[in-house]
C-alpha cells in the first residue's frame, strides 16, 4: 500500500477582525516550548502563514484524523498568543505580507521582486510514495491531464485583497507567476528529469531544485511524488478526498507504466488552458475533459476521474468513501462556493473569515 502525507499551509488571522496577523514566529516558538521535539509545524514565506506536515499514512481514515489533529493543535498554539488559523488559500481581506526572516526568502524577494510579495497564498501538497525515481517520473508523465481536475475540486480562493476575483482558485493564478510553476512537458525518464532540473539551476533563474515549482514533481528529500496543485481546503474531509485521489492516480499511472501503456500528451499549451478553466470556474461550469481536452460538465469529469482510478481505489479499499465524498462536494460545493455563499449570507468578508476560522478548528 502506498503511503500518503499531506502538507497544509494555514492563514494566521485576528480572531475578531479576521485580518491576517504576522505571528508565525511566536506560534512556532510556543509549539517548540510545549513540545521541543515536534516536527509538525514549520514557518513559511510570510509571517501570516503556518505550515504543518502529517506523517506518512497508508490508511485514509488515519490520515484524516491526523489532519484534524494538526489543525486543532495549530489553532491551540495560535490561540495562546491571541490569533487563530483559517484554512483559506488567500486572504479575503486586504493584507501587507511580512516576509519571514530567512536567507532563502530574502533571495526570492530580491530575485523576483513584486511577484514574491504577492505570494501570501496557502496550498495543500500531497506526497505519495513511489518505488524509484524511474517509477516516479513515469507517474508524473501520466498524471498531467488529471491535475486540473484536482485544482477545480480543491478551489478555495475566490477573494483577494478585499475583492471578489471572479476565480474559484485565484491562488493558482498568483502562484503561476513563479518562472518555474505550472504544467510540464513529459520527461520520459528519470535521467531526463534530473538533467532538466540541473540545467534549470545552472541557468541562475532558480536557486536550487526546491524552486522547480512544477504542478507535480519528485520530492528531493523523500521517495515520493509531490502533487502541488490543490488549494488548502476549507474542509478536512475534502483534503482527505484530494489525498485519496492523488494516491489512486499515482497507483493507476504506475500500473499503466508497468503495462507498457504510453503516457498521454495533450501538450503543455492545452494543459495550461485546462488549468485556467479549472481555476476560473472550479466546479461551477465545464472542465476540459482530460481525455479529449473538450469541455464537459464538471460533475461528469469528476465521475470520469473516479472511473479512471477505480481499480486503484478498489485495491486500497477507498472506493466507496471516495465516491461518497465526490458526490458530497458536488452537492455542497468546494471551498470557493462556500466562501461565496457565506458572503452572500453575511455581506461581510470579515464574517467570512471568522466563520472559516470556526470551520477550520471544528
Amino acid at each position: 500500500m502506498r503511503t500518503v502525507g499531506v502538507e497544509e499551509e494555514l492563514l494566521l488571522v485576528d480572531p475578531d477582525s479576521g485580518d491576517p496577523k504576522a505571528l508565525a514566529a511566536a506560534v512556532l516558538a510556543r509549539a517548540a516550548h510545549e513540545d521541543p521535539g515536534q516536527d509538525v509545524f514549520e514557518k513559511e514565506l510570510f509571517g501570516q502563514m503556518l505550515e504543518f506536515a502529517t506523517h506518512p499514512q497508508s490508511d485514509m481514515a488515519a490520515l484524516g484524523d491526523e489532519i484534524v489533529r494538526c489543525r486543532k493543535e495549530a489553532a491551540r498554539h495560535a490561540g495562546q498568543i491571541g490569533c487563530a488559523v483559517a484554512a483559506l488559500a488567500t486572504s479575503p481581506l486586504a493584507v501587507s505580507p511580512s516576509l519571514s526572516v530567512n536567507e532563502r526568502y530574502q533571495w526570492l524577494a530580491e530575485r523576483y521582486g513584486i511577484p514574491t510579495w504577492d505570494q501570501l497564498v496557502c496550498g495543500c501538497h500531497v506526497h505519495v510514495s513511489v518505488e524509484s525515481d524511474e517509477e516516479g517520473v513515469a507517474v508524473l508523465d501520466r498524471l498531467r491531464p488529471w491535475l486540473p481536475v484536482l485544482r477545480a475540486l480543491s478551489a478555495n480562493s475566490p477573494f483577494w485583497q478585499g475583492r471578489s476575483t471572479g476565480y474559484a482558485s485565484y491562488r493558482s493564478r498568483v502562484w503561476n507567476r513563479w518562472p518555474s510553476a505550472g504544467p510540464t512537458e513529459p520527461f520520459g525518464s528519470a535521467e531526463r528529469y534530473h538533467r532538466l532540473i540541473t540545467r534549470m539551476v545552472a541557468s541562475g533563474v532558480i536557486l536550487d531544485e526546491g524552486m522547480a515549482y512544477f504542478d507535480a514533481r519528485l520530492c528531493a528529500h523523500y521517495p515520493t511524488v509531490e502533487i502541488r496543485v490543490a488549494d488548502v481546503c476549507l474542509s478536512a474531509e475534502t483534503a482527505v478526498l484530494i489525498a485519496t485521489l492523488c494516491r489512486a492516480l499515482v497507483e493507476t499511472a504506475a500500473r499503466d507504466w508497468r503495462a507498457g501503456r504510453p503516457a498521454p500528451d495533450p501538450g503543455v499549451s492545452l494543459l495550461r488552458l485546462a488549468d485556467w478553466q479549472a481555476a476560473r470556474f472550479g466546479l461551477e461550469q465545464d472542465l476540459l475533459d482530460p481525455v479529449g481536452m473538450r469541455p464537459r460538465p464538471a460533475a461528469e469529469v469528476l465521475r470520469s476521474l473516479l472511473e479512471h482510478v477505480a481499480d486503484a481505489l478498489d485495491g486500497s479499499g477507498d472506493a466507496v468513501r471516495a465516491e461518497r465524498a465526490v458526490e458530497e462536494v458536488l452537492r455542497v460545493g468546494n471551498g470557493a462556493r462556500e466562501q461565496r455563499r457565506l458572503l452572500e449570507h453575511t455581506g461581510s468578508l470579515r464574517d467570512v473569515v471568522t466563520e472559516c476560522v470556526r470551520r477550520t478548528q471544528g
